[in-house]
């Protein structure tokens, strides 16, 4: 089984920035991906950025150009820096790393983001 533990939401003012951090408990590299999703109240859940186990990354038009995804194999966690916050951006962020079929997924972490 593996663990996803997410951290680093928070409340912040339009135009902020936060780091979310997933710690993971297995060496990163064994997933095929590492993605991070976001789910608003009311709405389904959407993907917002990727890694795959080669470092090419990719990025849901919403992120492009404000959010990075990054990784530290060190510490087995991948992040998602997130600037220019927006109160769109007000959702839970939920950390998923695929190995082939087999998909896992963190608890998520709030990120409020206010006007």
């Amino acid at each position: 089984q593996v663990q996803l533990v997410e951290s680093g939401g928070g409340l912040v003012q339009a135009g902020g920035s936060l780091r979310l951090s997933c710690a993971a408990s297995r060496n990163i590299f064994s997933f095929n991906t590492m993605a991070w999703y976001r789910q608003a109240p009311g709405k389904q859940r959407d993907w917002v950025a990727i890694v795959t186990s080669g470092g090419n990354s990719n990025y849901a038009d919403p992120a492009k150009g404000r959010f990075t995804i990054s990784r530290d194999s060190a510490k087995n966690t991948v992040y998602l820096q997130m600037n220019s916050l927006k109160p769109e951006d007000t959702a839970v962020y939920y950390c998923n790393a695929r190995y082939f079929e087999v998909e896992n997924w963190g608890q998520g972490t709030q990120v409020t983001v206010s006007s």
